[in-house]
């Protein structure tokens, strides 16, 4: 019994040290965002980089007692600089997904909010129904999306007769929507959502269910970290995991999104 009790106390202690030595070998977290996704990530009126996943980012290394720098980055870069080692994490609304994962690794989810169709508050747009996609829904639209995301792949992949009008980041989009260039804009429903209470968005509205098969857009939105860097995945899933459990991640979620659960169970 006793040579038993000695080995679990080795095992114990070891991975006491081995946590301790992760600990140690990230003392700073470089994590970059996008800074043109409002309210998730933005940059106020000094320049100063703003948002939910700001202040995610932020409580997350201060759970795991390291410290953390927060650069810009544009969104079409994001994974390239992440593996050119020009920061070591990407906290920016990036859905997890099997294409993306053969480049790059994530934590587990952050964030899991639904896509949406915004438009014309007269229009009805039955893009996904009863789990199907319903192909002929937007035939001869204008479509607007910010490229590269999930939301410019489901299109892509489903609707065959409309014009798909790609932009760098999703500001642009609502732009020519309120422009009258482009017939309704496809994001992340949060974002949209904070978009409407502005005073641009008069007469607009959510024109469609929200909707998210993770076919296309994933299983929620993770930190992404390069494949190599499993220590610092660990590192961050247990501080996630902490601010699930001591309410700090909830606090930041009614901050911002009061009426959506950002980490459906």
């Amino acid at each position: 019994m006793k040579n038993w009790i000695k080995v679990a106390s080795a095992a114990a202690i070891g991975i006491a040290l081995s946590a301790s030595a992760a600990n140690a070998a990230w003392e700073k977290v470089v994590v970059a965002t996008e800074g043109a996704y409002p309210p998730f990530n933005m940059v106020d009126e000094n320049g100063k980089l703003i948002g939910f996943d700001v202040d995610f980012a932020n409580k997350l290394c201060e759970t795991a007692k390291i410290e953390c720098e927060i650069v810009a980055q544009d969104w079409d870069g994001m994974i390239p600089g992440l593996l050119a080692k020009k920061y070591d994490a990407i906290i920016a609304q990036m859905s997890i997904t099997e294409e993306r994962k053969r480049s790059i690794d994530f934590t587990n989810y952050y964030s899991n909010t639904p896509a949406v169709f915004v438009g014309k508050d007269t229009m009805k747009i039955e893009a996904y129904k009863d789990g199907e996609v319903m192909e002929d829904a937007l035939d001869g639209m204008v479509i607007g999306v910010q490229r590269s995301t999930t939301h410019a792949n489901f299109l892509e992949d489903n609707f065959p007769n409309i014009e798909i009008r790609m932009y760098g980041t999703q500001d642009e989009a609502l732009l020519d929507l309120t422009a009258g260039r482009v017939d309704a804009t496809l994001a992340d429903s949060g974002t949209l959502d904070d978009w409407l209470k502005s005073d641009a968005a008069k007469g607009y509205g959510f024109v469609s269910n929200q909707f998210a098969p993770s076919e296309w857009f994933g299983d929620g939105a993770g930190i992404g970290i390069r494949q190599e860097d499993q220590d610092l995945k660990e590192i961050l899933n247990k501080a996630l995991a902490e601010m699930l459990a001591n309410g700090s991640y909830d606090e930041l979620n009614k901050k911002y999104f009061p009426a959506i659960n950002l980490h459906p169970n």
